[in-house]
């Protein structure tokens, strides 16, 4: 298998390359490691952590800290991520290991909170805008468990970067600039106005140098105290006041529901797929399962032998996509609240029945959910949960071996809009199902007290059958991020594409009924023979962030190969 290994790998050409230390964290490792980020501040800030003796999971949290401030749009402390982490050293089935901080619904929150939206026929923005739409924020607090359970470097050496920038400033990119001058609801709140806009209601200009000193004062309360200075205290009681009080829509966000939240480490949700092992979170991401049983279902396919982005290929892909987000959408949600049945996702031959649905010539149009091969009976709603694209990735190896694949979110693009801190607070209640119940049916991904709202994130690590790592992978971009990551994974693994390569393929995609072709590529050619296989085609902006590394394995030791997506402001460092 080696061997195999060696050679499906030699083309790609490295980047860097290093020998795995026997013991993770051990002094005596030969240094090489990679940070790959959607800001260069943030990937800078991870090598700093990185040459300083930290291992991955200490620079994943300089680089999240420090992309909350540089790219508040997407994530933050006031919002929530997860994490997969890979550790060399542990036992050969323990070596991934999946950390859950996604937010939770506050003990006030009902199934019906989101009615008068429903009712009145009110646009998705006036469900985000607001304290209503805040989940108790969890980013903190499961780093908090990931650097105890795997951290390497004092607590507060990990925020030094973040305080340094925030307080110096760092000047407004293109991106950046761009997004806070289309949106229309970031100056109807004060706070947010104040930080992003000058006196006469301008957007601050790309180049601008912005500073964010009552960030840095946050971060500075947290390296001090560790969660408890945010989750208790002044800074927890500053997030809830701004949540009760907000200018629309105010929530019910109690100091409880902060000192409550508790991060969770879960088993990772793997499903094979030929030689490798393709490990994703478990719920409430739908990310991993979902992810593994598109890749399931297209084992009954020979893709290898099929061009890639060529007709034939794309459409076998879009169909298992159609299936398997029908089983997501049915199915998927916070497990320590609904029976979610993960065989369904994961096993073989259940997957392979599904399969047979496919008709290689014909698109069978909508879905529908297949019934889970448990024995008990499983029956839900269908839901009503937008998702929009936003969220962060970033892949990180360190000097011993040891991986992080970790995306984090405030929902959609600035969250609730609501600012207190320095930081945007989440919209994520709107990652719930606005529909508590269907036809009779309560929906899986109902809103409930406490409860953990369904993700689309699917930080990926990839295992070979020795139980290596070999990739790892993910994106932001609402529940099209299953999508992104299952073709960049089809990319590398059955065209042997290099990561960056992969990472620039034009998309195709689809959730449900139509598909959507990346507008401007060459992609687009295949919009007619789609549509005659029956296919609903759109060209659309598809905004990945995919920023993933390769693992090569041969005699001489290991290589890192680092891919940043070219439709955002992505870079690959190595110290």
């Amino acid at each position: 298998m080696q061997n195999k290994l060696v050679k499906f790998f030699s083309c790609v050409v490295a980047l860097s390359l290093t020998m795995i230390g026997s013991s993770y964290g051990a002094e005596n490792a030969t240094p090489s490691s990679m940070v790959v980020a959607a800001n260069p501040h943030a990937a800078r800030a991870g090598i700093e952590i990185l040459r300083a003796g930290g291992n991955a999971v200490d620079a994943a949290i300089a680089v999240e800290l420090v992309l909350g401030l540089v790219e508040p749009q997407s994530s933050g402390i006031g919002g929530g991520a997860f994490m997969m982490h890979y550790d060399p050293s542990a036992p050969l089935d323990h070596r991934v290991t999946a950390f859950d901080g996604r937010e939770m619904a506050p003990s006030a929150a009902t199934g019906h909170m989101f009615n008068d939206v429903i009712e009145k026929n009110l646009g998705y923005f006036d469900a985000v805008l607001g304290g209503r739409a805040v989940g108790t924020p969890s980013l903190i607090a499961m780093m908090a468990l990931a650097h105890e359970k795997k951290g390497k470097l004092p607590w507060k050496d990990l925020f030094v970067p973040a305080i340094r920038l925030a307080e110096n400033g760092f000047k407004i990119s293109p991106r950046l600039y761009f997004l806070v001058s289309r949106d229309r609801l970031l100056p109807k709140m004060k706070a947010a106005r104040d930080y992003f806009f000058d006196e006469a209601g301008k957007p601050y200009p790309t180049g601008y140098l912005l500073k964010n000193p009552e960030y840095a004062n946050s971060l500075k309360q947290i390296a001090q105290k560790g969660a408890d200075g945010f989750y208790k205290g002044p800074l927890a009681e500053k997030i809830v006041a701004a949540v009760n009080s907000s200018e629309f829509n105010p929530g019910k966000l109690t100091m409880e529901d902060m000192a409550n939240y508790r991060p969770k480490q879960r088993e990772a949700l793997c499903g094979p797929y030929h030689v490798w092992l393709v490990c994703g979170m478990p719920p409430p991401s739908s990310g991993g399962g979902t992810v593994s049983s598109i890749l399931g279902m297209l084992q009954s396919f020979d893709l290898r032998s099929m061009v890639p982005n060529s007709v034939e290929a794309v459409h076998i892909i879009l169909e298992a996509e159609r299936l398997a987000y029908a089983d997501r959408d049915k199915y998927m949600a916070d497990s320590d609240y609904v029976d979610v049945p993960l065989q369904m996702f994961t096993d073989a031959t259940y997957l392979a029945e599904r399969a047979k649905l496919i008709d290689p010539m014909k698109s069978m149009g909508k879905a529908v959910a297949g019934i889970p091969p448990v024995d008990r009976h499983i029956a839900y709603g269908d839901g009503m949960t937008p998702e929009l694209p936003s969220t962060s990735h970033f892949s990180i190896v360190d000097q011993w071996g040891g991986i992080v694949s970790m995306t984090a979110t405030v929902e959609s693009a600035f969250g609730s809009r609501v600012m207190v801190g320095g930081f945007i607070l989440n919209n994520e209640m709107t990652d719930f199902s606005l529909l508590a119940e269907k036809d009779g049916l309560a929906v899986a991904n109902r809103i409930e007290a406490g409860k953990r709202p369904r993700s689309s994130m699917s930080p990926t690590i990839i295992l070979d059958d020795q139980q290596r790592a070999v990739m790892a992978i993910g994106s932001p971009g609402g529940n099209s991020i299953i999508a992104y990551v299952t073709q960049t994974i089809i990319n590398v693994l059955d065209w042997n594409m290099g990561m960056q390569q992969a990472i620039d393929q034009p998309h195709f995609l689809t959730r449900g009924e139509e598909v959507s072709l990346e507008q401007d590529t060459a992609i687009t050619t295949l919009a007619k023979p789609l549509r005659q296989k029956g296919h609903q085609v759109a060209e659309k902006n598809i905004n990945s962030g995919l920023h993933g590394i390769i693992i090569h394995h041969n005699k001489e030791g290991v290589r890192y190969e680092g891919g940043a997506d070219k439709r955002r402001e992505g870079v690959v460092l190595t110290p």
